[in-house]
């Protein structure tokens, strides 16, 4: 009788699973269960029965059911590998690698499992053995394309793009239709400074998979630094009709407009309203409105002061902060630094060491950070980021310190309800402004950064040029040679015949932007023979590109969204830098530096100013070489 139910169950489990197979999941789930209650612990239907909750979305009854019949069967690789699945998609990561070695341990061979328990490490920021797991998959089965697609992953996450772009394309040679390996190959080209190819690869992944909003938000970034705005916009925009709560593209659709000024300053700023209302969901908005953080006086301890930021590392913001974090009181401050890039070098390991506690955050969720910084005690949060990448404004709007401000890394309000402060000063964010900002602006007395250049700086060396030529230009990003700053820089030069222009940025390293670059200045009646376009390559280290300056008689400040980093090098180098001030915080940056140093002389308030002041400093070479 017993071996009669046994066949009589076989041969039901046998319909069940083909079922299952089909996507008939009611009616597997009843053959399951007749199975079931005649052999309670048949343990491939127990399985089985987990996996058709989990589709179903009752997590714990499939984790309860798996687990079940692993106590009957505990060498079942398939079960213990489905059990991480569940957890790993759970957010269970430390449960998911128990089971993706015990999964491993019963079949040392299963690709699979090497490749999902390499996820899984790889999210707990265990990138060496992620690597190893890999390594493994791709040696079991060479042709596995998604292998190869998260080797290529990790090996970009890890600042690796030629590898990365090795792996994407063996993926593609044995799935040649794999949108998300041509859009992450599309990235690492990125990387690699092969935009062109980069573009190639997005528009092919979007062929395949014309809903790919990541895709689209990618193609939006490098149309975005070659200067097509209006290109970049699109992508943008395309991406969030598909993802509204598209956070990324989101911020670079305000970033854009920031960058160009392309809106009135009050539309602008009702647009950077809503990121908050798409991107964070009502109840943690409510939650954050309605949170209270408890008094704690400062009596017998510190104030903690924490830092958000992408870019602590080789980047613009970097610069300034090296020396804020090197001179805040110790006596009075603790301080923290929240790193939300995973990309390290030097400047990373400088700054570091200049803090008390660093915590790298890039995989953190939002919702996670901002309970770790209100866990840390945090009384003053500030974020260094703004609507630029590596963003994490996410966790402000979810109120994580009962004091938060945005302070130095973008040019524009973050509009968010729960950003309480905007740092900047009177000449950068006059009280005319106020209105531009949702945040309340709070000016410092003199100047709103401190700047100071390595001490390995070369030493400026200016020398004339011998035809007597007066050298005008900048290095500023490609983004900042809009049409209407190259427009004044051409005029620059019809009133200044012996000038010539040299322009150096990342993006003249290739030839299309350079042709672009060219044409523009040349359609407005300058010969090509008064520019000069240099390649970054040539100056590969900080050194060279600093005696760079040494060539630049005036540095020309761009119009709309003027120079920074820039500045402060061209000054740094003895270089006078000419700017035209205008009326958002974007055209001021340069003209508040200048004010603070006593050359308000530099400052013009129209171009007709501008262009006569490049005149004056022109005619007077003993000023310049003054400086």
């Amino acid at each position: 009788m017993r071996a009669e139910r046994r066949s009589d169950a076989s041969g039901t489990l046998q319909a069940a699973l083909a079922h299952h197979q089909a996507g008939d999941l009611s009616q597997a789930e009843s053959l399951y269960q007749q199975v079931l209650l005649t052999e309670p612990r048949h343990p491939v239907a127990l399985h089985y029965s987990g996996i058709l909750a989990h589709q179903r979305g009752n997590h714990a009854l499939a984790v309860d059911l798996i687990g079940r019949s692993l106590a009957i069967r505990a060498d079942d690789a398939e079960a213990h590998f489905n059990l991480g699945t569940i957890f790993q998609q759970q957010g269970d990561l430390r449960a998911a690698v128990r089971c993706y070695r015990n999964a491993l341990r019963i079949n040392p061979d299963a690709a699979e499992a090497h490749i999902n328990l390499g996820n899984t490490l790889k999210d707990l920021g265990e990138a060496d053995q992620a690597l190893a797991c890999y390594r493994r998959a791709v040696s079991i089965r060479p042709e596995d394309a998604a292998a190869h697609f998260n080797f290529g992953n990790l090996c970009w996450d890890q600042g690796n793009p030629g590898e990365a772009a090795a792996h994407y394309r063996s993926a593609l040679r044995i799935r040649p239709e794999f949108a998300e390996a041509h859009n992450n190959l599309g990235n690492a080209l990125k990387d690699l400074g092969d935009t062109g190819e980069a573009l190639a690869c997005y528009r092919k992944a979007l062929a395949i998979r014309p809903d790919y909003a990541e895709a689209h938000f990618n193609l939006g970034n490098v149309l975005r630094d070659k200067g097509d705005v209006s290109g970049a916009s699109a992508c943008y925009r395309i991406a969030l009709s598909i993802r509204p709560d598209y956070a990324d593209a989101y911020s670079n659709v305000l970033f854009l407009h920031a960058y160009h000024g392309s809106l009135d300053p009050q539309d602008y700023l009702a647009l950077a309203r809503g990121w908050e209302r798409a991107c964070v969901p009502e109840r943690e908005r409510q939650a954050a409105r309605e949170r209270v953080f408890q008094p704690r006086p400062l009596r017998g301890r510190r104030l903690r002061l924490g830092y958000v930021s992408g870019d602590f590392r080789t980047h613009a913001v970097s610069y300034f902060v090296e020396q804020l974090f090197a001179h805040h009181d110790r006596t009075r401050i603790e301080l923290f630094a929240y790193s939300t890039c995973a990309e390290r070098d030097a400047v990373t390991g400088r700054l570091q060491a200049l803090v008390e506690h660093w915590v790298p955050s890039a995989g953190a969720p939002d919702a996670a950070l901002r309970d770790r910084i209100e866990a840390d005690g945090i009384d003053v949060l500030v974020d260094l980021s703004g609507h630029t990448g590596h963003n994490r404004l996410g966790v402000f709007a979810r109120r994580a310190a009962p004091v938060q401000a945005h302070y130095l890394g973008y040019f524009a309000s973050t509009g968010l309800t729960e950003m309480d402060y905007w740092i900047g000063d009177e000449t950068l964010t006059p009280p005319e402004t106020d209105a531009h900002y949702s945040e309340r602006i709070w000016r410092l007395p003199r100047v709103w950064v401190a700047y100071e250049g390595k001490a390995d700086a070369p030493a400026p060396a200016r020398r004339p040029a011998a035809d007597g030529a007066i050298w005008v230009g900048g290095f500023n990003h490609l983004g900042k040679l809009t049409p209407a700053t190259l427009a004044l820089w051409a005029r620059v030069l019809g009133a200044l015949p012996q000038a010539r222009l040299l322009l150096k940025t990342k993006a003249l390293a290739e030839p299309a932007n350079c042709r672009r670059i060219l044409d523009a200045i040349t359609a407005l009646g300058i010969s090509s023979d008064r520019i000069e376009l240099r390649d970054i390559r040539l100056t590969p280290d900080w050194s060279s590109h600093m005696a760079c300056y040494d060539n630049l008689d005036i540095a020309l400040d761009p119009v709309g969204y003027t120079g920074g980093t820039t500045t402060c090098d061209a000054l740094w180098m003895g270089v006078p830098v000419v700017t035209l001030m205008g009326d958002r915080m974007a055209s001021r940056m340069t003209a508040s530096m200048f004010r603070a140093l006593g050359h308000e002389e530099w400052i013009a308030r129209s171009e007709g100013e501008y262009i006569q002041k490049v005149l004056d400093l022109a005619r007077d070479a003993e000023r310049r070489s003054a400086l």
